[in-house]
């Protein structure tokens, strides 16, 4: 097996084979030994370059483009917030990611989400592929395979300058890369308001052979009482009216239980929680500080989820389909519900793939 592949503890003895390289604004290209080189007040190579100083409104920047084959390993990211209106920023900025000789990109999605911070507010993440640290550190570590190119690329759709955008691309350049790779893949829906008795698509139009990784979903609730009985369904391989692997409830499938609660003092307290491979780490009524600051405490319940199928990925030969129920409960019984859904997909499948449908404009991404 390619040893570039191997991350865990137990191979790092191992010998690795290629060159290690790195991009961010003080080496724009990954060059052997160019980093460091601007100048800075105090002196020569003294941190002269260590962000994008103004990322202006409308602008495509490309983060990484790396010739040749290799696979990137590590993607660390950060923006400021200093404004309330900057709460729209992790939405408006919307990283996009190509391939080989891909013109349509196999990653796009907006910055906050794909890094499982939704709702335009940052949050700590402690997963295996994707850590975010206190004050938006966001950190990726899904491997991302190439045989003769990457790009990176990130558009600025706020309606103001961005000043002082940070980032690192970690990747190594080998030619040992397997004839039979999967590419690493990620696309972002929403729905407003979801619609009676229609699952939520989190993920459609897949062609091709490879395997599902991971899920993100941004939930925000508009109806009373418990939400998550909603079972997710992976339609594999020519599935029609009924999936092959059907769940058994949102809060089941996210690795949590009765509805992630415990009593304390009389009161029913929801927990988040973050672990490797699944998690949920932002609550917004955890967040009352925010709250009152940015929206006069009048913010809608919001909640995001991450699951990790890295050790049970769903794996499909000719395509796959992806959906959850709106399903929730009350003291009458099971009802459908009727809420504001926002996901991120995360599989890997050889190319070509299938063209993503156009990303809905910034203003119907904005979070309530």
């Amino acid at each position: 097996m390619y040893q570039g592949f191997m991350g865990s503890l137990g191979a790092l003895p191992l010998a690795k084979h290629g060159k290690s390289r790195a991009i961010n604004c003080e080496n724009p290209h990954g060059e052997k030994g160019k980093g460091g080189m601007a100048s800075s007040s105090l002196g020569p190579s003294r941190k002269g370059s260590p962000c994008i100083s103004t990322l202006k409104a409308g602008d495509i920047v490309t983060l990484a483009e790396i010739e040749n084959s290799g696979i990137i390993q590590h993607i660390w990211m950060t923006v400021a917030q200093r404004t309330e209106q900057d709460c729209y920023v992790l939405r408006d900025l919307v990283l996009r990611m190509y391939w080989d000789d891909e013109e349509m990109p196999s990653v796009e999605t907006p910055l906050g989400d794909f890094f499982c911070c939704g709702f335009g507010r940052g949050c700590i993440v402690n997963s295996l592929p994707i850590v975010v640290n206190p004050s938006r550190g966001m950190n990726c570590y899904f491997p991302m395979p190439f045989k003769k190119k990457a790009k990176i690329t990130l558009e600025n759709q706020h309606e103001y300058d961005i000043s002082g955008f940070f980032y690192q691309v970690d990747y190594l350049l080998t030619e040992e890369i397997p004839e039979d790779i999967a590419y690493f893949h990620a696309q972002w829906r929403r729905e407003y308001i979801t619609q009676k008795q229609k699952d939520y698509t989190i993920l459609d139009m897949v062609k091709g052979k490879g395997h599902y990784v991971g899920t993100y979903i941004a939930l925000t609730t508009l109806e009373r009482y418990w939400w998550g009985e909603g079972e997710i369904k992976f339609y594999l391989d020519g599935d029609n009216e009924y999936p092959t692997i059907c769940g058994t409830g949102t809060e089941d499938y996210f690795g949590g239980a009765w509805s992630f609660a415990t009593q304390c003092n009389g009161k029913t307290v929801e927990n988040t929680y973050s672990t490797p491979f699944m998690g949920y780490p932002y609550y917004s009524r955890h967040d009352e500080e925010m709250r009152s600051l940015y929206y006069n405490d009048d913010t809608l319940p919001q909640r995001g989820f991450y699951r990790w199928h890295i050790m049970d990925p769903v794996l499909f030969d000719e395509d796959i389909r992806v959906t959850i129920q709106q399903i929730g409960s009350c003291h009458k019984g099971n009802f459908e519900r009727q809420d504001d859904v926002s996901s991120v997909a995360y599989w890997y499948q050889a190319e070509p793939h299938v063209s993503f449908a156009p990303l809905i404009a910034k203003e119907d991404r904005w979070p309530r």
